[in-house]
C-alpha cells in the first residue's frame, strides 16, 4: 500500500503530536471520495468538528495545489496551505496535504501537516488513510490527553467522509 509522503520537520514520531486514522471501504471508489474531501466548504456538512471554512485565493469550491483556507477545529482557527494534490487517475492514489498554522506567539503556536491518501483496492474496495504531525505547546496538550481528541476526531471525520461519498448527496447541497 503506499504511504504518506512528509517534509522535512514533520516526520512522525520527531513532532509534537502523531495520529493516522484509515478505514478500508467496500463498494467504493477514490473517485465517489475525492470530491467531497476536495470541496473544503463542504466538510461542516459531514465533520462536526470543521467550521467556518472560508477559501482565500481560488475561484471555485475546489481546494488545489496552493490553495488558501482557513476553518475552526478543535477550537483553533486553522489557516491553511494546500502543499500536495494530486487528483485520482487510473493506477495511481489520490493525495491531499496541507500546512496548517494557529498564529500566535511562543506557547500559542501550533503547526501541522495534515495529509491524505484516498487509493482504490482490489475487490472494489478503498482505502482512506489520514495522518497528521502536529508541532507546539497545544500538540503536546492534545498528545497528554487520554483519549487523544485528535484521533477520534480524525476517526469521526473519516467516517463522516466515507458516508457521504456512499450516499453521494450532490455537492450543490453542501456547505
Amino acid at each position: 500500500m503506499n504511504a504518506i509522503i512528509w517534509p522535512e520537520g514533520y516526520l512522525p514520531g520527531t513532532t509534537d503530536n502523531f495520529v493516522s486514522n484509515e478505514i478500508i471501504v467496500p463498494q467504493l471508489s477514490t473517485a465517489q471520495v475525492w470530491p467531497y474531501l476536495n470541496t473544503a466548504t463542504a466538510w461542516p456538512d459531514y465533520y462536526a468538528n470543521a467550521s467556518d471554512v472560508i477559501l482565500h485565493n481560488q475561484s471555485g469550491p475546489d481546494l488545489s495545489a496552493g490553495a488558501r483556507f482557513r476553518f475552526t477545529t478543535f477550537g483553533f482557527l486553522v489557516e491553511g496551505e494546500v502543499v500536495e494534490h494530486v487528483p485520482p487517475r487510473d493506477g495511481a492514489p489520490a493525495r491531499i496535504a496541507w500546512h496548517g498554522w494557529v498564529e500566535g506567539e511562543g506557547d500559542q503556536r501550533l503547526d501541522v501537516h495534515h495529509a491524505w491518501l484516498i487509493e482504490d483496492l482490489s475487490g472494489d474496495r478503498v482505502r482512506i488513510l489520514t495522518q497528521e504531525t502536529q508541532i507546539g505547546a497545544p500538540a503536546r496538550d492534545l498528545a497528554a490527553t487520554s483519549p487523544n481528541p485528535m484521533l477520534n476526531a480524525h476517526q469521526a471525520w473519516l467516517d463522516g467522509l466515507a458516508d457521504i461519498a456512499r450516499r453521494q448527496t450532490p455537492l450543490s447541497k453542501l456547505g
